[in-house]
């Protein structure tokens, strides 16, 4: 019995090291397509779109390590907590990986373009979208609610940038028509971006699901949620 609980300690350990992996990639990834925008490298951009094959394999990779872990040991309590809630990062950030590409395509099609203003608030939200997912990731490690909160808290500041940026574009899109095509990606990319925030903040309300076993999802805002 000692040898298979520390069996089921080490796989857990494991679990917990490969998604770090997944959430270093998925960082990278983004950090890339953003990158590749502000510098107009099509060289760069072309890598992101196609380069997504490592973290769709870790994918596969963690979700069959969580499904094994609960058909062999079939854990309660917070050990049954977190490997459900690793199967839901994992899809998380799996996706993040998917707007990297998305990101990345909507560049493609802006450098084809002139240029419509100087990129500012896009790589600010960039930063934010990451730092919010290190975060994330950080506070399910450590299981850390007060820094699962802060990354809640910087949601609103990530939808408001993306208001704002599309205000901005719409000014230049109104002054001359030659500029929607290329502001339209530019929204695109801003709306990816929220969208990677919105899943930094799933994993953090994946913190409290695992430390206090409830479900705060829709209701973060309400008296009892986070």
């Amino acid at each position: 019995m000692a040898l298979d609980t520390r069996h089921f300690t080490d796989e857990m350990a494991t679990l917990a090291q490969r998604l770090l992996a997944m959430g270093g990639l998925a960082e990278e990834r983004l950090r890339a397509a953003v990158q590749a925008l502000v510098d107009r490298d099509r060289d760069a951009i072309a890598n992101v779109i196609h380069g997504d094959a490592a973290i769709n394999a870790l994918h596969v990779e963690i979700d069959d390590r969580c499904f094994k872990l609960l058909a062999l040991h079939q854990p309660m309590a917070v050990d049954l907590r977190t490997i459900v809630a690793t199967v839901k990062i994992n899809a998380d950030l799996e996706r993040v990986g998917d707007l990297a590409v998305n990101i990345a395509e909507a560049a493609d099609r802006y450098v084809q373009h002139p240029p419509v203003k100087m990129l500012i608030d896009l790589p600010r939200m960039g930063a934010i979208a990451e730092g919010m997912l290190r975060e994330s990731l950080d506070a399910f490690v450590s299981l850390d609610i007060p820094r699962a909160r802060r990354v809640l808290a910087r949601d609103d500041e990530l939808d408001a940038l993306k208001n704002q940026v599309f205000r901005e574009l719409l000014t230049y899109m109104l002054a001359d028509p030659r500029t929607i095509e290329p502001a339209l990606d530019l929204v695109l990319v801003s709306r990816h971006l929220e969208r990677v925030g919105d899943h930094a903040t799933n994993v953090a309300e994946d913190v409290v699901f695992i430390v206090e076993a409830r479900d705060v999802r829709h209701h973060a805002g309400e008296p009892g949620g986070i």
